[in-house]
């Protein structure tokens, strides 16, 4: 079953193949609410500071127009590369800066229909990641998060078994944009913002 993939004005579209996917996951950390909050788009996150992701195998996103508009930034030099639709600033998803590794975290909100994505991953919060920077009290999944941990790795050891080619976020000489790196005063900015 294949799910669509678009930015919140339309620009940039695609696809993504549901059978793929390794966990749905609500992720609290530090770092994804500062990525939430340099974007600056309403309902990035949930009233906790939780992002909605789905970890799947990034041979299964495909972008079928409006790739011009996908910018990547990053936090650091070596951090993850967290990649989005320039036009209007929607979150894409989030991949290592190994191409070999078969990883991307889809951000939910660029999926649709919503009812699709819950028939395909199942329920939002079923599984939590860094509830301890979460901004209020939520509840981790510890057992869930152990499974939702060996499905991820188990497609990564797979995808590199079979030799998996470069993701669309990827060609022969590395990501296929620059990342930006956000300046730690923009960070810092961004958590007084918070507060």
């Amino acid at each position: 079953m294949a799910l669509s993939l678009a930015c919140d004005c339309g620009r940039v579209q695609g696809t993504v193949e549901a059978g793929q996917a390794y966990v749905r996951a609500t992720c609290y950390c530090h770092d994804c609410q500062v990525y939430a909050r340099i974007l600056d788009r309403p309902g990035i996150t949930d009233g906790e500071g939780g992002t909605d992701i789905v970890a799947m195998n990034p041979a299964a996103v495909r972008i079928t127009s409006g790739d011009e508009h996908i910018a990547c930034l990053s936090l650091s030099e070596k951090g993850l590369l967290r990649w989005y639709a320039a036009c209007c600033r929607t979150p894409l998803g989030n991949t290592p800066r190994n191409p070999k590794l078969a990883y991307v975290g889809m951000v939910a909100r660029s999926l649709r229909p919503p009812k699709e994505v819950n028939e395909a991953y199942g329920r939002e919060g079923r599984v939590v990641l860094n509830a301890g920077s979460a901004k209020g009290s939520v509840k981790g999944t510890p057992f869930a998060f152990l499974l939702g941990g060996l499905h991820i790795l188990g497609g990564i050891i797979s995808g590199r078994l079979r030799g998996q080619a470069p993701s669309l976020f990827f060609d022969a000489r590395g990501p296929i944009r620059t990342p930006e790196v956000v300046a730690a005063a923009q960070k810092e900015k961004s958590a007084e913002d918070d507060s």
